[in-house]
């Protein structure tokens, strides 16, 4: 019996004696993050799949998986020989959670969950849902406990502060901002529960999850004072200080439920696709609401947005190193995907402010590359040759702002069909990236441009097309993205967000050109106009592109591109040499100047 399965007989001992029929586990920790600490990795543990996005059900006889687009791949080799049958989300015919335990089980069964690492939503949904089929829902059942004998225990990293010179405001002017919302909303207190929400509301940062700067805490801000709830041993003096000067108290992270049940005369904000059930339950008087904190962050200021401008402009020099080498090194032999990983991040590293890398980064070689979230490991390792795609998509993490950059790099000899897909995408990419929108625009009504070329061709790919970007955070940010299905949160100056479209061929090769970009009011000086407002409807707004890296011009088929898209592409390059050049040694600028020739 392999390990899965030997956890899975351990897992189902407990379920029968508690009397529950199927259990569920999420991916998600009490903040209701996409990427959690060791600690709270039960999905990763009981069903062997480490994508970031899953939830695993088991029965008392059966399990099943349920993962998105990205990780197919990924997820069917890695629960193969196990109980685990894969659910791919989104595919017609594959049920919801309630569907398949409506078929599974019988009514008067029990369903439990954790109620701890499921939000207020999550939760009413799936019993509404359950209760179609006479199924009973548990919401304080935590197995893991007993199950999990060597489970990593909770972080107790030190945290510190993020100066002023990067965030640019203060925590106390930010919980100021926070105090006015609840005031006006007519909210005593609210709730921030989500650890990028914490960390950045007090310019704290933390390492309790790898590749995000974030350390496990709640924040309670009342009219009166400002609680945050952490283990103290995670807090140094000087960081104790600092909290006592912006005005905010610390008591043990425990404390918060005692709190809250004794917060009767405060009405609470909490958000509850935000807040985990166990939270929401012992406060007395919650107002449902959006937790002020999320559009604050979002919205980048004039500090954060110069960092940002720095933050590319170190990335973009490790970059071009990378790539200079990455192109001479496998002509020559003997690298492996892992190498040009370590090679990445040793560049990288040289950069002033680097803190680490904003996620594993997906190197995927010929095949590899369709898996949309390959990760290399020792196990999955591969020679790369000089032929075919590399698709390479990285970031790093630096105390004035974090990257995320995509680039499909050519090694050798390219099949016709790779020639094309690098040329779809790359149009798809410029398409969405040149766009100018009216406000009030969501990023689901642009998606499609992305999308368009490779429609023609009958292509398409699952995943999003773009995600907003932290500053010194995590590299994911909501709720702005571009996606096919709506995203209710219209894109504003400010905001960070990429522009990823990709094309995955199974067994052959992947191709995905990223850009992290800022909107930004357009610029209709070419038309004789003043300001944004265009001619009717305005104000209207574009996207500045951050990420300076070149693309690489030898696939493209020149013959498909529309002239404004190749007006457009060699600006970008244009940009990308006059930014970089300064920075670099003769032969790496010499290097650089030949790569971003026009086209």
């Amino acid at each position: 019996m392999n390990k899965t399965n030997i956890k899975l007989a351990a897992l189902r001992q407990v379920m029968k004696r508690e009397g529950v029929c199927a259990f569920i586990t999420p991916s998600t920790d009490p903040h209701s993050g996409e990427y959690v600490p060791d600690r709270w990795k039960a999905r990763v543990w009981i069903s062997g799949f480490t994508g970031s996005a899953g939830t695993a059900v088991v029965t008392v006889d059966r399990a099943a998986l349920w993962t998105d687009s990205r990780y197919f791949l990924q997820a069917s080799q890695q629960i193969a020989d196990t109980d685990f049958v894969l659910m791919k989300e989104k595919i017609e015919g594959t049920p919801s959670v309630a569907q398949w335990l409506g078929t599974v089980l019988h009514e008067g069964d029990v369903v439990a969950v954790d109620g701890t690492v499921n939000t207020v939503v999550q939760i009413e949904d799936l019993e509404n849902e359950l209760r179609r089929y006479g199924v009973k829902l548990r919401t304080d059942f935590d197995p893991y406990p007993e199950v999990w004998a060597d489970r990593p225990s909770v972080p107790s990293d030190e945290v510190f502060v993020q100066p002023l010179e990067y965030a640019g405001e203060s925590a106390h002017e930010k919980i100021g901002r926070i105090r006015e919302v609840c005031r006006v909303q007519g909210a005593d207190a609210v709730l921030v529960s989500m650890l990028d929400e914490v960390a950045w509301t007090l310019n704290l940062r933390g390492s309790d999850i790898e590749y995000n700067p974030v350390f496990v805490s709640y924040l309670l801000v009342s009219q009166d004072c400002a609680v945050l709830y952490i283990n103290k041993e995670k807090v140094p003096v000087e960081v104790a200080d600092y909290l006592a000067r912006e005005g905010v108290d610390m008591k043990p992270y425990e404390c918060l439920f005692d709190d809250l049940k004794a917060s009767s005369s405060l009405k609470v904000m909490m958000q509850p696709d935000k807040t985990n059930y166990a939270v929401y339950v012992s406060c007395p008087n919650v107002l449902r609401a959006e937790c002020p904190v999320t559009m604050m962050k979002i919205m980048k200021n004039e500090t954060e947005i110069r960092g940002y401008h720095g933050a590319m402009i170190k990335d973009g020099i490790a970059m071009v190193k990378w790539m200079k080498w990455v192109v001479e090194a496998v002509r020559q032999g003997g690298q492996t995907e892992l190498s040009l990983s370590r090679k990445l991040y040793e560049l990288r590293a040289e950069q002033p402010l680097f803190r680490g890398v904003s996620f594993e980064s997906i190197m995927g070689y010929a095949a590899h590359g369709a898996i949309v979230h390959y990760e290399p490991t020792e196990e999955t390792d591969i020679p790369v040759e000089p032929r075919g795609l590399l698709l390479i998509d990285s970031g790093g993490q630096y105390l004035d702002g974090t990257t995320d950059i995509t680039r499909t790099v050519p090694l050798g000899e390219l099949t016709a069909e790779e020639r094309r897909d690098y040329t779809l995408v790359l149009r798809g990419f410029i398409n969405l990236g040149r766009a100018v929108f009216p406000h009030g625009t969501y990023g689901t009504q642009l998606d499609a441009l992305a999308r368009a070329p490779m429609w023609q061709y009958g292509i398409n790919y699952l995943h999003g097309t773009g995600h907003g970007v932290g500053s010194f955070m995590n590299v994911h940010e909501g709720p702005h993205q571009f996606r096919m299905n709506y995203m209710p949160t219209p894109l504003l100056p400010g905001m960070t967000i990429t522009d990823e479209p990709g094309i995955y061929i199974a067994g052959s090769h992947g191709v995905r050109h990223e850009n992290t970009m800022l909107v930004v009011p357009a610029d209709f000086s070419r038309f004789g106009q003043e300001g944004n407002g265009g001619l009717t409807f305005g104000p209207y707004y574009q996207f500045e592109h951050l990420t300076l890296c070149p693309i690489f011009t030898s696939p493209i088929v020149r013959e498909m591109m529309q002239p404004e898209e190749i007006d457009w592409f060699n600006a970008y390059q244009k940009m990308v040499y006059e930014k970089l050049a300064p920075h670099l040694d003769a032969v790496h600028r010499e290097w650089l100047e030949a790569v971003t020739r026009e086209i």
